[in-house]
Parts: C-alpha cells; sequence; structure tokens
C-alpha cells in the first residue's frame, strides 16, 4: 500500500484519478504504459484490439482497467468510446509498428498508422473533456539520411519504407490538427487542447513477442535452443529499455494537463550515445546477461531495406524538459535479458519488479518527475 502512495505522488501527482484514454494498451509499450498508469492510481481506458501473439504482456499483468476491444479505423466506434469515458489525456499509441509488415501489407499499414491517427483526433474534437494528446510516432519518421549525427524535431519528416512514410505521414496529421484545430494562439479561447508527438528510438524490455523484432527473434530462438538469424548486424540504432521513453510521455503529459502550452509540440525521446550500437553488439551484450543466447549472421541481399544508421538527437527533451533515462544502455540489456530469463526458465512475470527498480534508480539519480 505504502509504495502505491509513494507512487502516486509521481509526475506531481498529475495522473491520480485522472482519466486516462490509451490506444494500443495491449501491445508492448502500450501495456507497460497502462500499468505505470493504474499504479499512479489513474482511472485507465484501453482501445485496442485483442493482443496478437502468444503469450502476450497484457494478458500477463491482468490489470484491473477498463479494456475495449476496437480497431482504430472505426472512427464512429472509437468517437462512441470517447464520449462515454470523458477522458482527460490521451496516449495514442495503437498502430501497425514493423517494417517488414508494411512491405507485406502496405495498405493496411496507411490505413491503420494514418486514418487511424485522424479518427483519435476526429474523437478528440469531438469530446470537451480532453485536454491533452499525445501521439506516439517513431524515430523512422524522420527522411533518414544516414547522417552520423542525431535528428532534431525540426528536420525534414519522410521515410524509405510504407512504415516509417506512414509514421511521417501521423507526424503531418498531428501538425494539421494542431494548426487548424488545437491552435496554441486560440488556447483557452476557442478550444482547450494540446497536442503533442513524440518520437522514440528502438525500445527493448520484458514481454515484447511481435513478430519481425530482433528481441521477439532472439528470445524465441533461446526458448528454442536455437540460434538468431542477424540479418543486418551493422545497423545502428538507439536502444533504450522501454521504461525510458514511457517517462518522457508521462512528464511531457503532466506539462501539457498543467496547461503549458509551450511543450505542444514534436519530441524525440532517445537513448543517450551510449545506447546508439549496431544490432551485433546489443546482442553480444544480451549473451552477458544469458549465455543461452547464441547467434548467427545472414547478410541476404535480397532483404528488404532497412535504414543502417538512425540516431535522434534528444538535446530538446533534455533541457527543456530536465528528461533523461534512468538506466543505461547496459543495464537495459540486462534487464531486458532478466525479465526474458525469469519467464522462460521460471513461469516468473517481473514488470512490476523491475518497474519498481526503475523509479527507484530514477529517485537515486534525482530525476525530476520522482520528487
Amino acid at each position: 500500500m505504502m509504495e502505491g502512495l509513494v507512487m502516486q505522488k509521481f509526475f506531481c501527482g498529475v495522473y491520480k484519478k485522472r482519466r486516462v484514454l490509451i490506444t494500443g494498451h495491449t501491445g508492448f509499450k502500450g501495456s507497460w504504459l497502462a500499468l505505470w498508469l493504474s499504479q499512479m492510481g489513474a482511472e485507465i481506458l484501453g482501445y485496442a484490439l485483442e493482443p496478437n501473439t502468444t503469450p502476450n504482456h497484457f494478458s500477463m499483468l491482468d490489470m484491473s482497467i477498463e479494456s475495449v476491444i476496437g480497431d482504430i479505423r472505426d472512427g464512429k466506434n472509437l468517437s462512441d468510446v470517447f464520449k462515454k469515458f470523458q477522458p482527460e489525456i490521451v496516449f495514442h499509441l495503437a498502430a501497425q509498428p514493423l517494417v517488414l509488415q508494411s512491405y507485406n501489407d502496405p495498405v493496411e499499414t496507411f490505413q491503420i498508422n494514418v486514418m487511424g491517427t485522424v479518427n483519435l483526433f476526429e474523437a478528440c474534437r469531438q469530446t470537451s473533456s480532453v485536454k491533452a494528446v499525445i501521439n506516439i510516432t517513431s524515430d523512422k519518421c524522420y527522411e533518414n539520411k544516414e547522417w552520423v549525427w542525431g535528428y532534431r524535431e525540426k528536420d525534414v519528416i519522410g521515410g524509405y519504407d510504407p512504415y516509417s512514410a506512414s509514421k511521417g505521414c501521423s507526424e503531418l496529421v498531428t501538425s494539421a490538427y494542431r494548426k487548424s484545430f488545437f491552435n496554441l494562439d486560440e488556447y483557452g479561447r476557442e478550444h482547450n487542447i494540446l497536442v503533442a508527438s513524440v518520437r522514440a528510438g528502438n525500445v527493448i524490455g520484458g514481454g515484447d513477442w511481435a513478430k519481425y523484432r530482433i528481441i521477439t527473434d532472439l528470445m524465441e530462438a533461446v526458448s528454442q535452443g536455437g540460434k538468431l538469424i542477424i540479418r543486418n548486424p551493422m545497423s545502428t540504432r538507439p536502444w533504450q529499455h522501454v521504461l525510458s521513453p514511457l517517462s518522457g510521455y508521462l512528464l511531457l503529459g503532466q506539462k501539457l494537463l498543467e496547461g503549458k502550452k509551450e511543450f505542444a509540440e514534436a519530441w524525440n525521446f532517445g537513448s543517450s550515445d551510449d545506447g546508439v550500437i549496431p544490432v551485433l553488439q546489443m546482442v553480444q551484450e544480451m549473451q552477458k546477461s544469458w549465455d543461452k543466447i547464441d547467434y548467427q549472421i545472414d547478410q541476404n541481399k535480397n532483404n528488404p531495406h532497412e535504414a543502417g544508421l538512425l540516431k535522434l538527437d534528444c538535446s530538446k527533451a533534455r533541457i527543456k524538459l530536465n528528461w533523461k533515462g534512468a538506466w543505461d544502455s547496459s543495464t537495459s540489456f540486462t534487464k531486458t535479458a532478466e525479465w526474458y530469463r525469469n519467464y522462460y526458465e521460471n513461469q516468473q512475470v517481473i514488470t512490476e519488479n523491475q518497474l519498481k527498480e526503475y523509479v527507484a534508480d530514477a529517485g537515486k539519480a534525482g530525476l525530476n518527475w520522482v520528487g
């Protein structure tokens, strides 16, 4: 009980008894976010499709939250849910999140990631209770020039593959709605909604079993006593534990709920430079925490295109929000391997324990949202 009371004080206690709607709550990031918000005393409604993996993290957590199974492409149903629940803040995570799947079904990818975002903002427009909206997109929304420096929030939006392009479109939709319907100059007079978008790097952590993801493939290979096939060993990504960007989303949400309109814009939440490493090095780091991990490299030139180098500049979040992750890359790899090792070897789900460890380490590091 005492731990719950302490948790409710985080982010200045802004989420306690707050009505929060999460789209995509049955997914990997959405389930971690729902757990954290529930621990802080929020009243949560999740809107998403049924979990599409077996096993799945959301079902394991067995949270006491209201869960509506629905498709983000069904605008009427989504609006009806909004009207009934009357959310105060919305975290939009519902998406088709996979690059390779976007090659298999580009139409579905654009329908979900673009028109789903439009439906979300239309539902917000029609619901007077909404005060803040955060659209979670991706670091892949940027036009990737394979720069060695990080992309900043003002850099050009683009996308080579259908997934990346759809996330770029989602950012454009967000900007259009912010300018056309939630204009900052008219905030407090014509409307009361602040809108932000967030872009995170490659997120890892326990409970991710989505297809075509490196961690999923790695852990399934381990569980079956096999080797991970690495397609692009030198592809460099900004790896971070899922709780790091989530802390950024929650901190940003706090600012928007407080009516601070200067925060209603786009934000990067990525790893520090120590987390920007190639896929091969990431797997080797994971091996240190679980010696059963093994791999082999298969660089097939016929593999679909994926960006070779992708890095975010998170200076804006670090300076204006005073945000940073509580775990460095080494700790993130360790915690991720520990989660799966406990699941596969001991049939234990240690998500709540790792959340407690994260906030404890954040407190030791003096991060501003803890106090």
